[in-house]
């Protein structure tokens, strides 16, 4: 039963480091607990949605807050676990504790949650040599997992900042009519208005590719929502095909090319029941469903 338990925690810390790793480091990774937690989270959104038919835009932060938690837990339990078995002979007692009292799973959770947090209170002390290297290895994991926590929050922030700014920019461009810039006005300035969307919408791909979790993120404001303004895009690309000049409609290719990758991502990781066969005006209308915005010209009066 000793090595049972001892197996067990082992493999629960080992599956929270591996989250840890493929949510947070892996060049396109999500960790398969982080990646059920937020699609949990979002469906749960989804139906309070329908029954109160109000859309929050916490849904994002509080994946990330529950799968924190989550981590922690596997991490505080697994290591508990391995304590169990060697309460209470192989710890050293302060005068105040009951030892006969203090060999049971609530005795090894306090002594596990006190030394992943790191506070050290010293009425329990490992005895054996073992245990002396064992729980400093903890304070390490559990070093590890509030820096993995802030580390998460500063990675995640900055891409959606980059994903809300094009949003306004669309928006922006949306209610000035610069497609018939783009059609009819000076080609330099069609060039650069769609190189400049071309660039922040290939850095938003790649954004969704790292940070997976970014896509979770629900915005409130239909100006800052990428979700509701990138049908836009597709104007953008038609009326720049529409030019006399070559240089336009050759950027207005390149600005298609990206927004089907795009497509492509968003069918590959989040909206799987759209289908590849689907065009890309029919995903980017399924990813403004998905976050339960219509599409920004529909709201251009509000």
């Amino acid at each position: 039963m000793a090595a049972l338990l001892t197996l067990v925690g082992a493999g629960l810390i080992l599956a929270a480091l591996r989250d840890i790793f493929h949510t947070l480091w892996h060049p396109r990774g999500f960790g398969t607990l982080a990646r059920s937690v937020f699609t949990l989270v979002w469906r749960t959104s989804r139906v309070l949605h329908r029954l109160t038919g109000r859309s929050s835009e916490l849904t994002g932060p509080v994946g990330l807050l529950l799968t924190v938690l989550c981590w922690g837990a596997m991490m505080v339990l697994g290591w508990a676990l391995v304590y169990l078995p060697q309460l209470p002979g192989s710890f050293h007692y302060s005068a105040s504790i009951d030892e006969s009292a203090s060999s049971g799973l609530v005795t090894a959770l306090y002594l596990s949650l006190v030394t992943v947090a790191t506070l050290g209170f010293g009425d329990i002390v490992p005895a054996s040599d073992v245990l002396r290297l064992l729980t400093p290895v903890q304070a390490l994991v559990g070093f590890v997992l509030l820096t993995a926590a802030i580390a998460w929050v500063l990675q995640v922030y900055p891409a959606l900042a980059r994903r809300r700014g094009l949003a306004r920019l669309l928006t922006a461009m949306n209610r000035t009519s610069t497609t018939d810039v783009v059609r009819q006005g000076d080609p330099a300035v069609s060039c650069q208005i769609l190189h400049e969307v071309a660039t922040a919408l290939a850095g938003v791909e790649v954004d969704m590719m790292q940070y997976a979790e970014s896509y979770f993120f629900r915005e409130s404001d239909l100006r800052h929502s990428l979700a509701a303004s990138a049908p836009y895009v597709l104007d953008l690309v038609h009326a720049g095909r529409s030019s006399t000049s070559p240089e336009v409609r050759h950027g207005a290719d390149m600005l298609l090319n990206i927004t089907i990758g795009l497509a492509n991502t968003l069918v590959r990781n989040y909206l799987p029941a759209t289908g590849r066969d689907e065009s890309t005006a029919a995903v980017l209308k399924a990813w403004a469903e998905d976050h339960q915005q219509g599409e920004l010209r529909e709201q251009r009066g509000a």
